[in-house]
């Protein structure tokens, strides 16, 4: 293979790079949970895409809130 017989002045360089930068990701708000999300996607936080229900969010074991009967916690002896 050839090598090249002139070089790629800095310049050059620099205007084929310019394509490579990162891009802002463009976010709006969901109109339900007021959480940032990304255009045309449904929310993660809520489920919902234009105003329907799109899936259900599933909730962490951990971030589930316990379930308390008689209004009041039972204390163990």
């Amino acid at each position: 293979m050839p090598t090249p017989t002139q070089k790629h002045t800095s310049s050059r360089k620099k205007v084929r790079r310019g394509q490579l930068q990162l891009k802002k990701i463009n976010l709006s708000v969901c109109p339900k949970c007021k959480k940032p999300v990304r255009p045309h996607r449904a929310c993660a936080n809520c489920g919902t895409y234009r105003g329907h229900k799109a899936f259900k969010v599933k909730v962490p074991k951990k971030l589930r809130k316990k379930s308390v009967k008689g209004g009041k916690e039972e204390k163990k002896k």
